[in-house]
């Protein structure tokens, strides 16, 4: 038996904007009824602001909840906004899903894609549908014939959740759920995702950070890696200056009192700044008594 968060039950119990918009300025769908899944968002759009949001769907309960919760997530946003919602968020809102039925809300991202997608072509704005999709669009490469799953769904499924096995694909997108003869294709697609990955990562290792581009990266880091592991064992950390390869920091919390403080620099702080910006970084611990 799955664990759903109480949000997914509510939103299945109780589904919010269910129905149809008669008058819909887009209309997007996901999924197939022959693949046991199939979703239908309707969207009233005005001066660029989503204004309503209607769903049809056809389900188990983590489908309706996805859809419910979806509508909800987009009434009263821009267009530009609602382009970034991806299935990630979705689940994240609803409290999480179990692995097995994040297809789920990747199946209220696609429709909701399709949706945007006919709202550009009904308004026809030419010029930015073609700089997004091309003149002449080519079709997708269909990966999964059991359940009608296209290359660009896979990819963007892998790209968006960070994906790294086959059984986390069929999970997210249910290709390879049936017959499996397509499991090897999804390898492949895996395989060339990553590399292309590390290829673009190493790109970038090569180049050295700018001043600026520096600052802000061990900023990010010490705010957003170095900062919550310190905090789990009631500690904490600030940065205070960073002059060429030194980072002053001050240490808060337990950690200004502990005993093995300069471990905590050495073999945590300035390893991970080591490690993820420059190997040549200092980490210099400052006081409340330094000037």
């Amino acid at each position: 038996m799955w664990d759903y968060s109480e949000k997914v039950m509510d939103h299945y119990r109780n589904p919010r904007n269910v129905g149809k918009l008669d008058d819909a300025d887009a209309v997007g769908t996901a999924g197939s009824l022959t693949c046991g899944d199939q979703l239908k968002i309707y969207l009233k759009i005005k001066d660029g602001i989503v204004t309503d949001a209607k769903f049809q769907t056809f389900g188990c309960g983590s489908a309706v909840a996805s859809s419910s919760i979806l509508t909800e997530m987009i009434i009263g946003k821009s267009v530009e906004d609602v382009r970034k919602i991806t299935n990630k968020d979705i689940a994240d809102e609803l409290g999480g899903l179990p692995p097995e039925k994040m297809h789920c809300s990747v199946m209220g991202y696609e429709a909701l894609e399709d949706a945007l997608k006919g709202y550009i072509d009904k308004d026809e704005l030419n010029e930015a549908h073609d700089a997004l999709y091309g003149k002449q669009k080519a079709p997708e490469k269909i990966v999964c014939t059991c359940f009608n799953v296209t290359e660009n769904v896979i990819w963007d499924a892998i790209k968006q959740n960070g994906l790294k096995t086959v059984e986390e694909v069929t999970n997210y997108t249910k290709a390879g759920g049936a017959c499996g003869k397509c499991k090897a294709a999804i390898q492949d697609i895996l395989d060339t995702y990553y590399h292309k990955e590390k290829k673009v990562i190493a790109e970038a290792e090569k180049k050295p950070l700018s001043p600026a581009q520096k600052i802000i990266k061990i900023s990010n880091i010490i705010e957003n890696q170095i900062s919550p592991e310190l905090q789990k064992d009631g500690g904490d950390i600030s940065l205070v200056d960073i002059d060429g390869d030194k980072v002053f920091v001050k240490l808060r919390g337990h950690c200004s009192v502990c005993r093995n403080a300069i471990m905590t620099l050495k073999s945590f702080v300035e390893r991970t700044l080591k490690d993820s910006v420059d190997k040549n970084i200092e980490v210099v611990e400052v006081r409340e008594n330094d000037k």
